[in-house]
């Protein structure tokens, strides 16, 4: 309800909703505001046949009890609703049929033309291991990221912006011995002190983990280093700033709570000016999945145990294993995740995000206004456009009016802003909504990388060990997938979903929590093959649920090398820890949250990845990669990466575990997760 308008509300809020659900209502709950928690007042029914059957609802509801009876007043609540197809969007199925193509509706970011983009796969790559892909124009050759981010620090002249779940003063970017810079053998606080030493104006954003103090332990929950890199930067010109979850100002006591302990920063920005071909410098900027912190320096070799005796001596990352330490030896565990630079109009974008952020957490101090900027700072004309090196860019974001600064306040102003509004907040859900259009144009295939596989909670199988409306994994990215394979199933038509997911999420894998979020994944699976495999019967096709829909996960497995690192102490006997180094084996972390090279090798079948040749060509190499990680014995290395996720799918699909795999390779985790009663769905959803 609004304040001060307890008897006739009028809220003027506009909504554009995905809808991925099979229901037979649209429901609006009434609820009345309070600090501890809301209200309700009642519900409004409004039957969906009747959306589908009309162009457009505009009528008045009846607000009715939990016994749908009319409440007290006979109150109604006045909606104007309509309902547009997928099949009426001219994008449907169609990839992007020009180069014209707008980017994605109604989000807060526009697409920008005419900028350039480097890709990066992993934080580094060994010159021994280099290689040119063809593209469309020619070869290109990837470049490195950690490289690159010390040049762009180091010859930063005004201003360096960082936002990070992590930043780690202690970590060095340049560590290859046959790639060596002058001044490469600094740490990064090193730097970014001496840059501001220098006169350039260093500002950082870094979460600020709630659990990180004395009486928790001071590397907090989630061992992000935020309270050692804070003390570091203190007294010096580096402007570092602790950032927590902060509920926005309107959200209840309780929901704060939830918000300031159980929520993160995630952003990874980097924000630069550099060189330009004018007497004036541009913005350059760095985005993706990969913290300045402990564990992320990584290459496509993904070693075990071949680079502890240098490269990462001195950043062993072993969260998984409790006492795991470098004295006691491997395996490290491998990161897997991609990062992007970016230049031209798209990096004003990812400026402007920080400047939002820093004005919401600190105010305005030390930020450079716009006509300071324009002093030093050259305003970017889009490429021409038939370069063919010019990108359009879109920057997509999930985060609300509790941190960043700028959003209106009004709904109607938020809509047309491309934001929405939801229990008197403001929200930029736009990587959900480019998720959606993403999957909803696609023709033919489509691949995905991410750190956690769970949504859609609202059509999991029912369960007597809980309520599925308390379960809040309600993204639809799930359910739009699966629809999208039955659509292709019903139009006769060829379609794949390639899925990369970590072996389990990072931690302890016995842990109650990371059981929990198996437990979700798993049921998130099984219902998307429940969705595939029922297309398959009604159709009478002889094919397997994973001809078009199929899971893998990344792991590494290799044989004792001369010249190893050899730890002066060993893992506790009978644990996880000492059988992984006993097997020689780890899981590779997935941390991508990629949307479009784990194999080592081509196969002309790759060019056409909807096709039913390649599907069972990846899947086979998968199922012989998981049995060599998996054997008791080891014969060689295991030359690619890619794994059969450790499930079986049946005609109907139901996901079990595969024989004689209840539990992860050196372990005693279960592949299905188990389902906990002591920690909140909210926390581990």
């Amino acid at each position: 309800m609004i304040e001060n308008e307890p008897t006739n509300p009028r809220w003027f809020e506009s909504f554009h909703i995905y809808c991925a659900h099979n229901v037979s209502n649209i429901i609006f709950t009434v609820k009345d505001d309070n600090p501890v928690g809301a209200i309700l007042i009642g519900r409004a029914y409004l039957p969906v046949q009747e959306v589908i059957n009309k162009n457009e609802v505009d009528r008045w509801l009846e607000i009715l009890d939990e016994d749908y009876n009319p409440i007290q007043g006979r109150s109604r609540i006045h909606v104007t609703l309509k309902y547009v197809s997928v099949s009426r969007d001219s994008h449907w199925s169609q990839g992007i049929k020009s180069p014209k193509f707008g980017g994605i509706p109604y989000t807060f970011f526009r697409q920008r033309e005419g900028c350039e983009v480097t890709l990066y796969p992993d934080a580094h790559i060994v010159d021994d291991n280099i290689t040119s892909y063809l593209v469309s124009e020619g070869y290109y050759e990837p470049r490195r990221c950690w490289e690159d981010v010390f040049d762009a620090i180091s010859n930063a002249k005004h201003l360096i912006y960082i936002t990070g779940w992590s930043v780690y003063t202690k970590i060095v970017l340049i560590r290859d011995p046959r790639r060596p810079k002058p001044g490469g053998n600094v740490t990064l606080g090193e730097l970014l002190k001496r840059k501001a030493d220098e006169g350039v104006n260093v500002l950082m954003l870094v979460w600020d983990d709630r659990t990180s103090v004395e009486v928790l332990k001071k590397d907090g929950l989630m061992a992000t280093h935020d309270q050692e890199t804070g003390d570091y930067f203190r007294g010096t010109k580096v402007h570092c700033v602790l950032c927590p979850r902060e509920p926005d100002d309107k959200n209840s006591y309780v929901q704060g709570i939830q918000v300031a302990t159980m929520f993160t920063h995630h952003q990874k920005t980097i924000v630069v000016d550099s060189d330009a071909p004018s007497e004036n410098r541009r913005v350059v900027a760095f985005v993706g999945g990969i913290d300045l912190c402990d564990g992320r320096y990584d290459s496509r070799e993904h070693s075990l145990f071949r680079t502890l005796k240098d490269i990462h001596h001195d950043d062993f990352h072993q969260p998984n294993f409790p006492g795991a330490v470098i004295t006691r030896g491997g395996p490290r565990e491998p990161w897997h995740d991609i990062h992007c630079r970016l230049d031209g109009p798209i990096a004003w974008d990812v400026l402007y995000n920080f400047e939002q952020r820093w004005t919401k957490q600190v105010g305005t101090k030390y930020l450079f206004t716009l006509p300071e900027l324009d002093t030093f700072l050259t305003r970017p004309a889009p490429a021409p456009y038939k370069d063919q090196d010019g990108w359009n860019v879109q920057l997509f974001r999930s985060i609300d009016g509790g941190a960043v600064s700028g959003f209106p306040e009004k709904p109607e102003e938020a809509s047309m802003a491309g934001l929405v509004t939801g229990k008197d907040n403001v929200i930029d859900r736009s990587i959900q909504d480019a998720y959606i259009n993403a999957i909803r144009r696609a023709k033919n295939f489509i691949y995905i990388e991410n750190q956690y596989f769970i949504g859609s909670s609202y059509d999991w199988k029912s369960s007597s060990e809980f309520k599925i409306e308390d379960i809040g994994a309600l993204n639809l990215i799930p359910k739009e997938l699966s629809l999208k394979i039955v659509s292709k199933i019903i139009a006769k038509e060829r379609f794949a979903v390639y899925i990369v997911i970590p072996m389990w999420p990072e931690g302890i894998p016995e842990s109650g929590s990371v059981q929990a979020i198996l437990d979700w994944q798993i049921r998130t699976m099984e219902m998307m093959y429940k969705d595939v495999a029922s297309e398959i019967r009604a159709k009478g096709i002889e094919a397997d649920p994973r001809d078009y829909l199929t899971f893998f996960c990344l792991g590494n497995r290799e044989l004792v090398k001369p010249g190893e690192y050899e730890p002066p102490e060993k893992p506790e006997p009978d644990s996880d820890y000492g059988r992984a180094q006993e097997s020689r084996r780890f899981m590779i972390y997935v941390h991508a949250k990629m949307m479009i090279e784990h194999l080592n090798y081509i196969d002309d079948s790759f060019r056409h990845p909807e096709s039913l040749e390649c599907i069972r060509k990846v899947n086979a190499k998968a199922d012989e990669n998981w049995n060599l990680y998996s054997s008791p014995t080891l014969s060689q290395d295991l030359h690619s990466h890619l794994l059969r996720y450790p499930v079986a799918i049946s005609d109907r699909g139901d996901v079990t575990a595969l024989p004689e795999f209840n539990f992860f390779p050196d372990t005693k985790a279960h592949v299905l997760g188990t389902r906990s009663v002591h920690l909140p769905p909210i926390l581990t959803t």
